[in-house]
C-alpha cells in the first residue's frame, strides 16, 4: 500500500482511501482505444493479440489518454478474455465484430481442456507490460490494473460470442449447477493469481469488471457472481484498492460495498443519491456519465458534466463513465469531459 508515495498526481488513490480532495479524480473505461486516432494507427499494423501481448505496443497505448486527453489514471491496455486464453481456451478478437471463442465449454468433458495456469508462463506479458507502463509514468498518475468478473467470464468461454442477454449462460449455470461452480472457481483463482501479480509488477489499484453481473436477479446474483468477487477482494485489499463495476447490478451495492472493495463503478441508470444510499454512504463511487452523452455538443456536454459532479458532491466520487467510451466519440468531446471535471470547483 506504500506504492503511491512517488505518485505526484494521486488524486485517484486519495479518494479510493476515502481521504478528501481538492478536486474530483476522473478516468474512462476504455480510455486507450477506438475513438483516438493514435491508437487507431497502431490498430491497422497489430492483430489485437499482438498489440496486447507486445509489452511496448500495450505500453504506448496505455499512456496515450494520459498524455492526449489528460486523465488522472492511465489503465492498461488488455482484455478480460486473456484470463480463458490463459485457462486454455481459444479466444478470437475479429475486429468490429468481437469475441469468438470457437469452441466453448458445453460438457463436463469440455472441463478437461481448461486449467488453473501459472500465471507467470502464460500471462507474463501482462506483467510485462506494467513494470514498462510505470518505468514511463514516472509517476505522473497511479495505473488501475483489470480483470474480468468471473461469471462474466464464464459468458463467453460457455457462450462462446458476445450477446445482450447471455441466455445459453445463464442456462447453462440453471441446468448445470455444479459444472458451472466449479468453473467459476477456477476462473476465481486464475483471478486472484492473475491480479496479485498485477499489483506486484507496479498496478496501483485494481478494477473487476462485471459487465454482465447486471442479467441476473439479486439473489442469482449473489449465487454465480458476488461470491467469487468476494473471494477476489479478500485475497487483495490488503495489497491495493479494489473497485468493483457491476454493470446494472445496482440492488447489490449494499453488499458490494461489504465486500472490503475501496470503490465502485455505477453506470447511468441510478442516480448518485440512490447510489450512495444502498452503498451505505461510506464507499467511494465511480462514474457515472452516460457514454452516448459524449456525443453531445461540448457546451452541453460541459452542463451534464458539472449536474453529474454537483449530483456526487465532494469527496468519495471518481468521475467516470458509466460503461466504456463509444468509439464514435470526437477526442475533443472527451477532452471536454475530463476538463470540466478538473476545472470544476463546490466552492
Amino acid at each position: 500500500m506504500t506504492q503511491d508515495k512517488t505518485i505526484k498526481n494521486d488524486l485517484l488513490l486519495k479518494a479510493l482511501r476515502g481521504e478528501n480532495t481538492e478536486r474530483t479524480p476522473v478516468w474512462m473505461m476504455r480510455q486507450a482505444g477506438r475513438y483516438l486516432p493514435e491508437y487507431i494507427k497502431i490498430r491497422e499494423k497489430y492483430s489485437f493479440f499482438q498489440r496486447c501481448q507486445t509489452p511496448e505496443l500495450a505500453c504506448e497505448i496505455t499512456l496515450q489518454p494520459v498524455d492526449i486527453i489528460g486523465v488522472d489514471a492511465a489503465i492498461l491496455f488488455s482484455d478480460i478474455l486473456v484470463v480463458p486464453q490463459a485457462m486454455g481456451l481459444e479466444v478470437q478478437l475479429l475486429e468490429k465484430q468481437g469475441p469468438l471463442l470457437p469452441n466453448p465449454i458445453k460438457t463436463n468433458a469440455d472441463l478437461n481442456r481448461v486449467r488453473v495456469p501459472n500465471v507467470e508462463e502464460t500471462l507474463g506479458y501482462v506483467f510485462d507490460a506494467i513494470k514498462l507502463i510505470k518505468q514511463e509514468l514516472n509517476g505522473r498518475v497511479p495505473l488501475i490494473g483489470f480483470a474480468g468478473a468471473p461469471w462474466t467470464l464464464l459468458c463467453y468461454m460457455v457462450q462462446g460470442k458476445g450477446s445482450k442477454t447471455f441466455d445459453e449462460a445463464k442456462a447453462f449455470c440453471y441446468q448445470n449447477p455444479q459444472l458451472a461452480h466449479q468453473i467459476l472457481q477456477m476462473i476465481t483463482d486464475t483471478t486472484i493469481a492473475y491480479l496479485k501479480a498485477q499489483i506486484a509488477a507496479g498496478a496501483d489499484t485494481v478494477q473487476i469488471f462485471d459487465s454482465w453481473g447486471g442479467l441476473w436477479s439479486k439473489g442469482d446474483f449473489e449465487i454465480f457472481s458476488l461470491q467469487y468477487i468476494r473471494q477476489i477482494v479478500a485475497a487483495l485489499k490488503d495489497d491495493a484498492p479494489v473497485i468493483i463495476f457491476a454493470k446494472g447490478a445496482w440492488h447489490s451495492l449494499g453488499e458490494m460495498a461489504q465486500t472490503g472493495a475501496s470503490g465502485l463503478g455505477i453506470d447511468w441508470c441510478i442516480e448518485p443519491q440512490m447510489a450512495h444510499t444502498l452503498a451505505g454512504g461510506n464507499i467511494t463511487l465511480q462514474g457515472n456519465f452516460d457514454p452516448a452523452k459524449l456525443l453531445s455538443p461540448i457546451a452541453e456536454i460541459k452542463k451534464e458534466t458539472q449536474k453529474m459532479l454537483r449530483a456526487f458532491g465532494p469527496n468519495k466520487h471518481i468521475a467516470n463513465l458509466g460503461h466504456g467510451i463509444l468509439p464514435n466519440v470526437p477526442v475533443d468531446h472527451a477532452r471536454a469531459f475530463v476538463d470540466t471535471v478538473k476545472e470544476f470547483s463546490f466552492n
